[in-house]
């Protein structure tokens, strides 16, 4: 897969000495950089000038976070409206958007802010971090950095990994999860990660791959990617994350399902997620438009109690079955997990429910 080349760069000044600035900059001294004084300034450029999607990801911009880096994942965070099982899961807003295209992906609707940001205050990252993992040493804490970016699309430039892999080795209760598209794991391979950090890999069918997932490694790159990183000694994670429903996804699945377990040893996969297709209603009339190609919107999907688009229940449930027959027998044993589902479709599809969120997300953490 290719690596994201900018046509600029924008640092805000307050960041200029972080190693994550001078990772990009020592990678692309043919870019051309321009200092600016608040990421605010950039934004408000963007609503003037209204910059389409693709014209957008064309630059990337480093800048100070000033909020919360560690929050609860939107499972936990919608609870209160949502009957949906959560697994206790947080993230790290380590980026914003992604340079890859996915017909299906919830950012082109969701964020507001529409260039390539990095967030490269990593001092303060880190200091929080600890505040938060080290001063709750009674529970344990599963955390991932790819809800509002891919986790290693960027690496190759700025190597980002490699603190947050060498922070996690030291934790005794917390666990890293870096989940991706891409085949960028150089950064990775030589890094003393204690078996801290599972690097995980969104999968689909060759066939969505190629019509839906554009700018993204193959499904061989991602396996060949995983193969390497597994014999490096990292557990492995897959998330079946859009599940996508269309004529043939019940041979195309069994047999990704296969190569899958053909590429990485049951043993060294830490766990599977299923998640069906989902998306606000304003996302579908967004994908006519930028991908008029696209099945995404061809299914039946209609709105669920959490005002998602969804597969009708029947539909989630028979793809789930299937999914979870295919991988008991090739990787029995494996740990599988529906990712914001309702209990029902748990109950009738892996034939149990969750006791709560924090017995679901202890369950997957205690082989750490």
């Amino acid at each position: 897969m290719k690596r994201y080349i900018p046509e600029n760069i924008f640092v805000e000044r307050s960041i200029r000495q972080s190693p994550i600035v001078e990772n990009v900059l020592k990678q692309l001294p043919q870019i051309s950089v321009e200092e600016i004084d608040t990421v605010e300034a950039k934004l408000e450029e963007a609503r003037i000038w209204n910059p389409g999607v693709p014209r957008a990801k064309k630059s990337l911009v480093l800048a100070r976070f000033k909020g919360k880096f560690l929050k609860a994942c939107p499972g936990q965070q919608s609870r209160g409206n949502s009957k949906n099982v959560c697994c206790d899961y947080f993230v790290i807003n380590f980026a914003g958007n992604c340079h890859m295209e996915c017909s299906y992906c919830y950012l082109q609707n969701y964020l507001n802010f529409p260039y390539l940001i990095v967030y490269a205050n990593t001092d303060d990252l880190f200091e929080e971090l600890n505040t938060a993992i080290t001063g709750s040493p009674q529970r344990s804490f599963r955390v991932g950095t790819g809800e509002l970016a891919d986790s290693l699309a960027l690496d190759p430039l700025t190597a980002y990994s490699r603190p947050l892999v060498n922070f996690f080795a030291g934790l005794e209760n917390a666990v890293l999860e870096l989940k991706t598209k891409s085949d960028h794991i150089e950064n990775l391979l030589d890094l003393d990660h204690r078996g801290k950090t599972v690097i995980a890999w969104s999968v689909n069918p060759e066939f969505i791959q190629h019509s839906e997932e554009h700018k993204t490694a193959t499904m061989e790159e991602r396996l060949a990617a995983a193969e390497k990183c597994a014999d490096a000694g990292y557990p492995i994670a897959f998330h079946f994350d859009p599940i996508i429903h269309y004529p043939e996804w019940r041979t195309d699945y069994r047999a990704l399902v296969q190569r899958l377990f053909e590429a990485v040893s049951p043993e060294n996969v830490a766990w599977i997620s299923l998640g069906g297709l989902r998306m606000n209603p304003g996302q579908k009339a967004l994908i006519r438009e930028r991908f008029p190609k696209s099945i995404v919107p061809l299914g039946e999907l209609i709105p669920a109690e959490d005002g998602k688009l969804r597969y009708v229940k029947p539909i989630r449930v028979e793809m789930y079955r299937r999914l979870l027959e295919s991988i008991e027998e090739f990787g029995s044993g494996t740990r599988v997990y529906a990712c914001m589902e309702r209990p029902e479709v748990w109950q009738k599809a892996f034939g149990r429910v969750p006791a709560s969120d924090l017995e679901l997300g202890e369950s997957l953490v205690q082989i750490f």
